[in-house]
């Protein structure tokens, strides 16, 4: 039975079993019990991976996991949203609407030269000069 890796919910490199769909099909007690106490199993169908039976402690552990990370991620975005939520912003947003196209085109220009680095020149190569005789 050849093997995968992956990263088990512990952070560990841990090595998965492969099994075909026919056999864990004909032989799903014996599978069943090799992912209860090994962690995963790979299931392929035509030698590509398709599906991964684990143990409910290792699912119950990876969805932990995960959990947190939304939560941080939420409340780094809701603080991000309340930033850009000023009243200056507001009236930034209402003249950026409320202004012509004239006047959006000289802003755009405004930021584009703001953003610009200084430029510099490449030294020149010397020619090649060829003498002829």
């Amino acid at each position: 039975m050849s093997k995968l890796t992956y990263r088990n919910s512990q952070g560990q490199l841990v090595d998965m079993s492969i099994v075909a769909a026919t056999r864990m099909k004909n032989e799903f007690g014996t599978i069943l019990e090799r992912a209860v106490h090994g962690g995963a199993v790979a299931i392929t169908r035509h030698d590509l991976p398709k599906a991964v039976l684990l143990s409910y402690e290792e699912f119950v552990a990876l969805v932990k996991d995960r959990a947190p990370q939304l939560d941080e991620l939420t409340s780094e975005f809701d603080a991000l949203l309340a930033s850009m939520q000023t009243a200056r912003a507001r009236q930034g947003m209402a003249d950026a609407f409320n202004a012509s196209p004239s006047q959006l085109g000289r802003a755009a220009v405004t930021a584009a030269r703001k953003d610009r680095r200084p430029s510099f020149k490449l030294p020149r190569r010397p020619s090649r000069t060829r003498i002829v005789k």
